[in-house]
């Protein structure tokens, strides 16, 4: 259990209504922050809501529909954190999911979405927090990104390729923004469990074959050393770890959190 106290501070996670948002904005509460999570799916939010109060009875929390692409939702959700808490001292970038795709059959337009995504669900949180963050005593910014930004996978060619730009992002904000006392960094997730995961589980596991089963045969033929998906708690763990000041001299870096299936050195 990581031990830090941060009450009277506040973390906002964007794509905070399931998977790894939803894992990280519960570490936070359970370290006493009080927490602004945001998602496009305004019924799933509220679901995540009530269970994190029925979770947290305590907790100071916020949770608004904004879809992180568009500029004025995005703007209206750092004004209701301004509103509601008057700071932000840790601002957590998690949205997107990966596109297979080869370089002939991605079209211009699935190339412009998939960058668009990638870039901007980091650009417009980061620019409409950062008035807040500049004011805090510890502020981080950290951003989920895929291992394909040092790993690409042919058959994820746009996505490897935002992934890659989007690393040189954070490593570009890190140097940027370290005068203004304000740290960035990222981690590099492999397979992590998922909705999206689970639907192909269920369309593509044989009868009477368990997640576990499943998940762990297809480990083995993706050759990850751990031989299991990872789990959205220990991408969680590791983007705590950096958005806190258990890493206060860490900027412009990345942890891997991919069950040992990087092969770079």
């Amino acid at each position: 259990m990581i031990q830090i106290d941060l009450t009277g501070q506040v973390a906002v996670v964007t794509g905070g209504s399931s998977g790894i948002g939803l894992a990280t904005a519960e570490l936070f509460l359970r370290a006493g922050a009080s927490v602004a999570i945001c998602g496009r799916d305004s019924e799933r939010l509220a679901q995540t809501e009530a269970a994190l109060k029925a979770q947290f009875p305590q907790a100071q929390l916020l949770a608004q529909t904004c879809d992180v692409l568009n500029a004025d939702e995005v703007a209206a959700f750092a004004q209701a954190v301004q509103t509601r808490f008057g700071r932000t001292d840790m601002l957590v970038n998690n949205a997107g999911q990966g596109r297979v795709s080869t370089f002939a059959d991605t079209t211009d337009d699935a190339w412009r979405e998939e960058l668009d995504l990638k870039y901007f669900s980091v650009i417009r949180p980061t620019r409409a927090f950062l008035p807040m963050l500049r004011d805090a005593s510890n502020p981080a910014v950290v951003c989920v990104n895929s291992l394909l930004a040092l790993q690409p996978e042919p058959h994820m060619v746009a996505t490897s390729s935002a992934r890659a730009g989007v690393l040189s992002l954070i490593k570009s904000l890190a140097v940027e923004l370290a005068p203004q006392r304000i740290r960035v960094n990222s981690i590099l997730i492999g397979i992590v469990e998922s909705g999206q995961w689970r639907r192909r589980y269920a369309k593509e596991a044989q009868p009477g074959q368990s997640w576990e089963d499943w998940t762990a045969e297809l480990a083995r033929k993706k050759n990850i050393p751990l031989g299991r998906f990872g789990k959205p708690e220990e991408a969680a763990q590791a983007l705590f770890y950096l958005a806190t000041t258990l890493s206060s001299y860490t900027t412009g870096s990345h942890i891997d959190v991919s069950g040992g299936v990087a092969r770079h050195v």
